[in-house]
C-alpha cells in the first residue's frame, strides 16, 4: 500500500518584510527641514508574499545631531498601526507631506545613513528591512538636488520667517539648509567654537539700514545659555548679509525668566476609569503625541503648521497648542499657553466620547508653566500640588 503523499504549502505566517522582490508604490517627505527634522515614508508591494503583500516604512531624520534616528515599519495593511506610527513620528512636525520619487527617497536615506557613519552613530534597528535601499548608491545632479531641497523646505512668507529659519539652521550647524535661504558668498559658520545649539527664542528689530535687522537670540549650547546678537540683511526674502555682533553667557535663572510665560489649566474629574481616555477620545487627542509617565499619560497636541516661526518674536515651544495629562488618580488636566488655546481644549473635551463623564472642577492661570512640574512630582492630585507651590513658593517639589 502506497503512503499518502502531501504537498507542503507555505502559509502567510512565513511572509517577510525582507523578501527579495519589492515594487515601489509611493513615498513622501515632510517639508520641515528648516525646523531641523524630517519624517519620510515609503510604501512597497511584496509580490512574493502570500498574505502580507505591503511594506510601509517610516524614517525619522535629524539634520543637526542624530542623523537617521528612528525606523518603524508595518507589514501588511494594519491601518490602525500605520496611523499610530505616522502620528507619533510626524504628527508634531507641523509640515505637509510632499511626494517623492523612489530615487529621491533612496538618496535621502543614504544621505542620513552617511551622517550616522561619519558621526559614529549606529543605524536604527530593522536594517534587514531597509538595507536594500542602501546597497546601490543613488546619485542626483545639481538641479535634482535643488528640487529635492525645495521639497524638504517650506517657502518663507515674510522677513521674520526667513530670519528665524536661517538662524535656527545656523545655530543648529545645519549649513546646507542655511545656504538654501542665503546667498552663496556669505560666511555661515560664524560661531565655530560652539557645537549645535537650540534656538530657544528670538526677537527681531529693524535698523535704520534698508532691509537690515538686529536679532537678539537666546540659544542653548550644551546646557549653557547665551544671548547672541546678530545683524541680517535681506534681498527679498534671501539673506544676503550676516554678521556676528556679540555673544554673552547668562545663568539658567536668567534664561528661565526670558522664556517664562503664562500657563492656563483646567482640571476635570473623571467618573470613568482613566483607561477610558485614549487617542480616540477627542479629535485633538487623535493627533497627539502620547508619552507614558509614572502617574499617568501625557497627550502633547501640536499646531498643524509652524506659523509661529513667522513672528517678530519667536519662541521654541509655540508649536504646542496644548496638553492633556490623564492621571491614574482619575483626573484630566488640560493645559495651554493662551486663553484661546485652553478654550479650544475645553471645547474639544466637551465634544469627546466621554464628555458626560468629565466634571470640570477648577480653572487656573499660572505666571509660568507648572504642568511638567506636577507630572515630575509624582503627586496624585493636581490641587494638592497647587496648595504646596502656593504655600511654599520657591521650594523644590
Amino acid at each position: 500500500m502506497e503512503k499518502n503523499q502531501f504537498t507542503v504549502l507555505r502559509g502567510g505566517l512565513l511572509d517577510s518584510a525582507a523578501t527579495s522582490r519589492k515594487e515601489f508604490v509611493s513615498a513622501y517627505i515632510t517639508n520641515t527641514r528648516l525646523m531641523g527634522v524630517l519624517g519620510m515614508y515609503m510604501h512597497f508591494k511584496l509580490p512574493d508574499n502570500l498574505v502580507q503583500r505591503d511594506l510601509h516604512q517610516f524614517f525619522y531624520f535629524d539634520a543637526e545631531e542624530y542623523g537617521f534616528e528612528t525606523y518603524h515599519s508595518v507589514l501588511g495593511e494594519n491601518r490602525t498601526r500605520i496611523f499610530e506610527i505616522e502620528n507619533s513620528l510626524i504628527g508634531g512636525l507641523g509640515g505637509k507631506k510632499i511626494p517623492l520619487t523612489e530615487k529621491q527617497a533612496q538618496y535621502l536615506l543614504q544621505e542620513y545613513a552617511e551622517f550616522n557613519r561619519a558621526h559614529n552613530i549606529p543605524l536604527p534597528e530593522g536594517l534587514s528591512e531597509y538595507e536594500f535601499l542602501l546597497n546601490e548608491k543613488a546619485t542626483l545632479s545639481e538641479p535634482e538636488l535643488y528640487i529635492l531641497m525645495q521639497k524638504q523646505c517650506v517657502r518663507p512668507e515674510n522677513a521674520y520667517e526667513s530670519i528665524n529659519y536661517f538662524l535656527m539652521r545656523i545655530f543648529g550647524r545645519d549649513f546646507k539648509a542655511a545656504a538654501f535661504l542665503s546667498d552663496r558668498d556669505i560666511l555661515l559658520d560664524v560661531f565655530p567654537e560652539y557645537d549645535a545649539g537650540t534656538f530657544c527664542k528670538n526677537t527681531i528689530e529693524p535698523t535704520d539700514a534698508p532691509n537690515t535687522f538686529l536679532c537678539q537670540s537666546l540659544v542653548e549650547f550644551r546646557n549653557s545659555y547665551y544671548i547672541v546678537l546678530t545683524e541680517i540683511t535681506l534681498s527679498g526674502l534671501t539673506v544676503c548679509s550676516f554678521e556676528r555682533n556679540s555673544i554673552m553667557k547668562i545663568s539658567p535663572i536668567e534664561a528661565a525668566m526670558l522664556l517664562s510665560r503664562s500657563e492656563f489649566v483646567t482640571v476635570y474629574e473623571m467618573l470613568e476609569e482613566p483607561d477610558s481616555f485614549s487617542s480616540e477620545t477627542t479629535p485633538k487627542a487623535m493627533t497627539a503625541m502620547v508619552t507614558p509617565h509614572d502617574t499617568g499619560k501625557l497627550y502633547m497636541i501640536f499646531h498643524s503648521d509652524n506659523k509661529h516661526v513667522a513672528r517678530k518674536e519667536y519662541r521654541l515651544n509655540e508649536d504646542v497648542l496644548g496638553m492633556y495629562f490623564v492621571s491614574d488618580a482619575g483626573q484630566v488636566i488640560a493645559a495651554a499657553y493662551t486663553l484661546e488655546d485652553i478654550y479650544l481644549l475645553e471645547k474639544d473635551l466637551a465634544g469627546s466620547t466621554i464628555s458626560k463623564s468629565l466634571i470640570p472642577t477648577q480653572r487656573y492661570e499660572f505666571q509660568e508653566p507648572v504642568l511638567y512640574e506636577f507630572i515630575q512630582s509624582t503627586m496624585d492630585r493636581f490641587e494638592t500640588f497647587v496648595d504646596i507651590i502656593q504655600n511654599n513658593p520657591g521650594d523644590e517639589i
